[in-house]
């Protein structure tokens, strides 16, 4: 176990699944319920939050370094692919791509940004969907922005640049079909 507790350094960038990049802010040492423990303090400055995590609960609750140069590619390419919509219910697909949001891979949440993405000359989205989209692209986003030592608008802006280049050729192929 020694070595899982010193993964992650004070400074360093992590993925929590469920809320995205934060940034390691302290090591501390707490004693709860009488038993001590050793906590990484986490600090999310977009939703202002800290948060406590046990270092012998990091494994299973999935939180990770960023995401490595090749994942991170994979996912700048799904962006590139073919939408896939599903022909189910919105609500069914709505939980589905909150749980590939929450799932914190970045190539999951990359198909889900994908697949809600719609250009200006498309039908509008409904509230919901404009609510998983924006959740999806901007957990996207902050990955992107602290992998590639930038903001979270501008990372942004070059996922929806590669998205208005790629989306445009499915939508017209459908279109004729």
């Amino acid at each position: 176990m020694a070595t899982k507790a010193d993964a992650f350094d004070v400074g360093d960038y992590v993925v929590y699944p469920k809320h995205g990049v934060g940034r390691v802010i302290e090591l501390q040492k707490q004693e709860i319920a009488g038993m001590q423990l050793e906590l990484y303090v986490l600090r999310f400055e977009k939703e202002r939050m800290t948060l406590r995590v046990p270092v012998n609960k990091v494994e299973s609750i999935g939180m990770r370094k960023l995401s490595s140069d090749k994942t991170l590619r994979e996912a700048l390419d799904t962006l590139k692919g073919k939408p896939k919509v599903k022909r189910t219910m919105w609500s069914r697909r709505a939980q589905e791509y909150e749980a590939k949001i929450n799932s914190g891979d970045l190539v999951s949440i990359a198909e889900v940004t994908r697949d809600l993405f719609r250009a200006d000359d498309q039908p509008e989205q409904s509230y919901s969907e404009r609510q998983i989209f924006e959740a999806a692209s901007s957990r996207l986003a902050r990955e992107l922005a602290a992998m590639e030592k930038t903001d979270e608008p501008a990372a942004l802006k070059k996922i929806l640049a590669i998205l208005n280049e790629h989306a445009p050729k499915y939508y017209e192929s459908t279109e004729s079909a």
